[in-house]
């Protein structure tokens, strides 16, 4: 599973001196300049006597980190750091990766966000705002002009996890991510904010609120100012990933489904949720030794998130077990606000993306209602499901009669908390450890400690963490250059990832991998991903040819194109990049 065998960095000629290269992030190289490329770029006299090495220099930011008190504040410091020099940002991150993404990500960065206007200090990304549409093209093409962009991850931030609507705030973290665990050279992502305005009455109010200070447009204007967006993204990158990060629920499904047939477009609150949950449920019936087909599952919660996981592990069931897509949707039970979704709902409340899962009415005619209502513990009693997934935010909503019914009727209950932060789960694992006597098959949405068992043994649990998979299928989508990215793609890197599971060999150990090993598992997804491309025939990168001819193989490919922070060195050339 290792990916760390590429060779060293080749010399880069550069035009860059003094300061201009000191100021630029992606050259910049701080005490680490050799003596020659000192006397070289002119940078005598400019720095320190000593020459360090990146661990070094590692270690010291590591020790300014400590220095400071406050996650917040730590996220300025990493911020900084990236503003600075971005090899020893990403080396700093890959050493300390399970403490360090809290800080970055989430739930730091919506603190980050919550408070962009008043932490603004530099502009980073591209900001297209609703009453400048008409500059769009031109501001759009002044800010790529000579980059070859493999990534964009663009946001109306609308649903910012946690907080909810932020009218501007900009997704950096999802695209540093992509670089640290995925392996994706940052100077070939873009991120965009679509600034169509806010709800939020709050920032509307703050007379230091950056953003466009009107009501959010929405309706048929939006449509347009997000299509015209999108039209340019397919016209001058049409190979790249555009990658979609926290759109309202009214938006993300319609979004995804209007354009993923005509360029490879992602949503991580859909389809990465879906995929790592997928994965954690292949581990978990690999234990039980039963076919996803034969589970029985309730979703709590029916936003992006739950519809998103029913609709991935659904053509999960229809590709590896061959049951037909209705069949399949008769295989959950999805539970909103407004109870059980069913018929009689009507059509006002049910959403366009959660009528596949609609159920019949007379299943239900034994069960007592509350106000048309059917809730989850009467769900349970009736379906007695095999699998129970919670992305509701509702914090103990899995109640002890909620798991010790579902315990009675099943051997091993699969039962996924995933709501995050940790204070929003559904029910604390060692609470559903203990009320299913230790027979539960756990998955989170946040890092938790392992569970007792009744025996005393400890049982770790699984973060069901997006991070371990939405890298490496953007990775193996940007290096086999799909016009779109399939389900099956997206399962081939679930069925990876979850063959990884230690669970595999260990039923107490987690469904998924740990998270300190997320760069290594998301290569491999990477690799997946683009072999399954090459497969269905829809991969378009010009190495195509070489693989089928045996010339080459997909992983080979994929390791000269793994991005690592690694110093290059500089050869001064007038002619060189600037």
């Amino acid at each position: 599973m290792k990916a760390s065998n590429k060779q060293e960095p080749k010399p880069i000629r550069l035009a860059l001196r003094g300061d201009s290269l000191l100021n630029e992030p992606r050259f910049n190289k701080g005490t680490a300049f050799t003596i020659r490329e000192r006397k070289e770029f002119g940078l005598g006299g400019r720095l320190p006597f000593h020459v360090n090495t990146l661990e070094q220099q590692s270690k010291r930011a590591y020790g300014q980190l400590n220095d400071i008190e406050g996650d917040l504040r730590k996220n300025e410091f990493m911020q900084s750091m990236k503003e600075q020099n971005w090899v020893l940002f990403y080396e700093l991150l890959r050493q300390h990766l399970r403490e360090l993404v809290p800080i970055i990500y989430t739930p730091t960065e919506a603190d980050a966000i919550a408070n962009y206007s008043h932490l603004f200090r530099k502009s980073e990304g591209l900001y297209l705002t609703f009453p400048n549409q008409d500059s769009m093209g031109e501001d759009f093409l002044e800010q790529t002009k000579g980059k070859a962009i493999d990534l964009i991850v663009c946001s109306d931030a609308e649903a910012i996890l946690g907080i909810g609507d932020q009218g501007v705030g900009i997704s950096l973290a999802k695209s540093a991510l992509y670089t640290s665990i995925g392996g994706v050279d940052p100077n070939k992502t873009l991120s965009v904010v679509l600034d169509v305005g806010t709800d939020n009455q709050e920032l509307l109010d703050d007379d230091l609120y950056i953003g466009w200070p009107h009501n959010r447009v929405r309706g048929e204007e939006y449509d347009k100012f997000i299509d015209k967006f999108v039209q340019l993204v397919r016209k001058y990158y049409p190979h790249s990933l555009l990658h979609f990060e926290d759109f309202g629920v009214s938006n993300a499904h319609r979004l995804l489904t209007l354009y993923q047939d005509t360029h490879a477009v992602f949503n991580d609150d859909i389809q990465g949720t879906g995929a790592v949950t997928l994965a954690a449920l292949m581990g978990a019936i690999a234990v039980t030794k039963s076919r996803l087909s034969e589970q029985r599952i309730v979703i709590f919660g029916a936003g992006s998130a739950g519809s998103g996981i029913a609709t991935q592990i659904r053509d999960a069931m229809v590709k590896a077990d061959g049951v037909s897509e209705i069949e399949a949707n008769g295989k959950f039970w999805l539970i909103d606000r407004y109870g059980l979704i069913k018929q009689s709902l009507g059509d006002d409340k049910i959403r366009d993306n959660l009528r596949a899962y609609v159920r019949p009415d007379d299943e239900w005619q034994d069960v007592a209602h509350d106000d048309g209502r059917v809730d989850l513990l009467k769900v349970v009693k009736k379906v007695k499901p095999t699998v129970l997934v919670g992305c509701s935010t509702k914090a103990g909503a899995f109640t002890k009669e909620v798991i010790e019914a579902m315990s009675e009727s099943c051997e091993r209950p699969i039962i996924f908390p995933l709501s995050n932060p940790s204070r929003l789960v559904e029910v604390e694992p060692e609470e559903a450890m203990k009320w299913s006597k230790g027979k539960a098959l756990i998955a989170t949405g946040s890092p938790f400690p392992p569970a007792t068992l009744t025996d005393g043994r400890k049982y770790k649990v699984a973060e069901c963490n997006n991070a371990l998979i939405y890298p490496g299928l953007g990775f193996g989508t940007m290096l086999a250059q799909p016009r779109k990215l399939t389900d099956s793609m997206i399962v081939s890197g679930a069925q990876r990832l979850a063959s990884l599971s230690p669970a595999l060999q260990d039923p107490d150990q987690g469904l998924l991998p740990d998270f300190g090993d997320a760069p290594q598992v998301n290569f491999e997804i990477g690799v997946a991903v683009a072999e399954k491309a090459v497969e269905e025939g829809i991969a378009t990168a010009p190495w195509v040819e070489d693989v089928k001819a045996g010339k080459t193989t997909v992983r080979e490919l994929a390791l000269e194109k793994l991005w690592l922070p690694r110093y290059s060195e500089y050869v001064y050339d007038s002619e060189g990049e600037l």
